[in-house]
């Protein structure tokens, strides 16, 4: 291929105007540079699979200049992603240019053939509330936070299960000679303990807690429904929630739940296997109310279940039944949460929910609740994913208002133990903000940390001689996470230095008087900064590329501008920033003595290592 000048940058306004995802109805230019050429053509993918080739107008541009800028205006006419490319024509030869081969946006390639496209997803307008987007989510795993009886008592433990001796234990599971759960285990927590721990979570300026899943079931985790209707009696019932709703209202604190509904637990009211339930369930017979939610192959023995775990079988989500009973009834399991106080839902494997039902489910909960979220659990970039060979429709205006953000933890994580460089973090969330509808991007929930990942500290612990060398990374993981757009989650006991691997040591008990008070206090200082910052909470933001170990980005609101700088490396970095020629001086907001001069718009700074540097300054 000859080597000839041509590039389209998609995050630069001289070639995509304007930046990232557009509301529907929205004029997006588009331009690209060329040497020499005979012409070029706008290669568009629109969402449904229709395709259109549109002749590029070449700009006016100086006699006997090479390289010329060829342009297309398009106007977004249906929500979904428009996909484009380049075709060039250049001396009898036809070649592509298209994204880059990680497809992250920005810069892209020249191709032969088979171009990966550029993204621009078109939405129809929405608005996430700013109790949730503009707070701090903490999320809880109740059997594992607190005890909150007296006595210390543990309410209504179940047949056959296993009661640790110790709140202090390692979690295990009990298996049988087969590996499935023999018996399940409990350490005790309930939503008193919750209620009773509300002041210390508001101490760390949380705004939304997430609770894992909270109804009756068999098992610690719960994501094997038993009876969607009624509170896991070891937690408590419906007063004790209503109760908790209550009590964090007052603190400026909502409630949201989690919602499985892409399965039941086989021991359930409505599967009852083991005829556990007085109700007629689906395995006893096919007359049971509930067979028709159910998928079976041959029955009673052979049915399709969630990942192949016989314990938790798959429901068909669009039946009539089942729609009415979780969604659209008037004593709906969503109505009657939302009713006793839940401000919203994050809804497991949302990937698995057609839809069509997450869309009924949106509308059902804005109807009882205006300003209520639905945050989806998506593992990947979750404007473009395609699930079970379906392009998912999660950004488009009707469903999700955010998403778990694991490419956030990934690019965190991947930068702090270093098998990403400062330029490629910046490249992976730049993606992210091109490719999510700004208010998506913004109430992303942002997580270092969940009950299905390692903790954030044994992560970043991983090949360090010394403690103290795991505990400074993560003083900068949650220093990036408190001020970079999004919504951050803090995953109970990570504040407070808890350590564990895969599941169930990722699933430890809270220590109680055992907590990593250095720890605890860097938690509370970024929080605070947080809270009382709004320039960290809804600023604009812009990365600067300044070296391979430091990750400096600023956000800027009204007349503020916040710098954030973090080193990752062993050893002093010095560099510099250029045309900030407005801004006079920095504090920095984590050494307050130490003011840092602009002079005539530039930065002369300084990082030790491993550290950061917040500044801010108010014009």
């Amino acid at each position: 291929m000859d080597n000839f000048y041509i590039l389209h940058d998609s995050h630069s306004l001289n070639f995509r105007s304007p930046f990232g995802a557009v509301t529907l109805g929205t004029e997006v230019t588009i331009n690209i540079e060329v040497e020499n050429c005979e012409g070029v053509f706008l290669e568009l993918i629109h969402f449904k699979g229709f395709c259109e080739s549109i002749p590029m107008e070449r700009k006016t541009e100086e006699e006997g200049q090479d390289n010329h800028t060829y342009s297309a205006v398009i106007k977004t006419q249906d929500t979904g992603l428009l996909n484009y490319f380049f075709t060039i024509k250049r001396y009898g030869e036809t070649l592509y240019y298209g994204n880059n081969a990680e497809g992250l946006g920005g810069k892209g390639c020249l191709q032969k053939y088979d171009p990966k496209p550029f993204q621009i997803t078109v939405y129809k307008d929405f608005k996430v509330p700013s109790w949730y987007k503009e707070g701090i989510i903490y999320q809880i795993f109740v059997d594992r936070f607190c005890n909150g009886n007296e006595d210390g008592h543990i309410d209504n433990p179940k047949k056959n299960s296993f009661i640790y001796g110790d709140w202090y234990d390692e979690p295990m599971y009990i298996r049988n000679s087969s590996g499935d759960i023999e018996r399940w285990e409990f350490f005790g927590g309930n939503l008193q303990g919750v209620i009773n721990k509300l002041p210390l979570i508001k101490s760390l300026g949380v705004t939304t807690i997430y609770l894992n899943p909270i109804f009756e079931s068999p098992s610690s985790h719960k994501y094997d429904a038993a009876d969607y209707k009624s509170i896991d009696p070891m937690f408590g019932n419906d007063e004790k929630f209503k109760e908790l709703c209550s009590k964090a209202l007052e603190l400026n604190i909502r409630v949201v739940l989690d919602g499985v509904f892409s399965h039941t637990g086989s021991d359930s009211i409505y599967f009852n296997r083991y005829g556990n339930y007085s109700e007629l369930g689906a395995y006893e017979s096919k007359e049971s109310p509930y067979y028709n939610w159910y998928k079976f192959r041959n029955h009673p023995n052979d049915y399709d279940c969630w990942w192949g775990f016989v314990n938790q079988p798959n429901v068909d989500e669009l039946n009539p039944d089942y729609m009415n009973f979780i969604i659209n009834d008037e004593d709906s399991v969503i109505s009657k949460w939302m009713s006793l106080g839940a401000s919203g839902w994050r809804l497991d494997v949302a990937d698995e929910l057609p839809d069509e039902f997450i869309k009924a489910l949106k509308k059902k909960m804005k109807e009882v609740k205006e300003d209520s979220v639905l945050i989806g659990e998506v593992w990947e970039d979750a404007s473009n994913k395609v699930a079970y060979d379906v392009k998912r429709e999660y950004f488009f205006g009707d469903e999700l208002d955010s998403v778990t953000n694991y490419p956030f933890r990934d690019s965190v994580l991947g930068f702090l133990k270093g098998d990403i460089d400062a330029h490629n973090i910046i490249r992976k969330l730049m993606s992210l903000y091109e490719n999510y509808p700004r208010e998506a991007f913004y109430s992303s929930m942002n997580t270092l940390g969940t009950h299905d990942t390692e903790r954030l500290l044994t992560a970043l612990q991983k090949g360090k001689e010394h403690k103290e060398e795991g505990e400074a990374l993560l003083k900068l993981a949650i220093a990036f996470q408190m001020t970079f757009p999004g919504v951050p989650l803090i995953y109970y006991g990570d504040e407070a230095g808890l350590q564990g691997g895969a599941d169930p040591k990722n699933r430890k008990a809270y220590p109680w008087g055992r907590e990593n008070k250095e720890v605890f206090n860097w938690y509370k200082a970024m929080t605070s900064l947080r809270t009382n910052h709004e320039v960290f909470q809804k600023g604009e933001f812009k990365f600067y590329d300044v070296h391979k170990d430091v990750l400096c980005f600023e956000r800027s609101l009204e007349n503020t501008t916040a710098l954030v700088m973090i080193n990752r490396a062993s050893q002093d970095i010095f560099f510099e920033l250029h045309g900030n020629k407005n801004v006079q001086y920095y504090k920095n907001l984590i050494a307050t003595e130490e003011v840092i001069e602009n002079n005539f718009g530039v930065l002369r700074l300084k990082l030790k290592p491993l550290e950061v540097k917040i500044l801010l300054n108010n014009i």
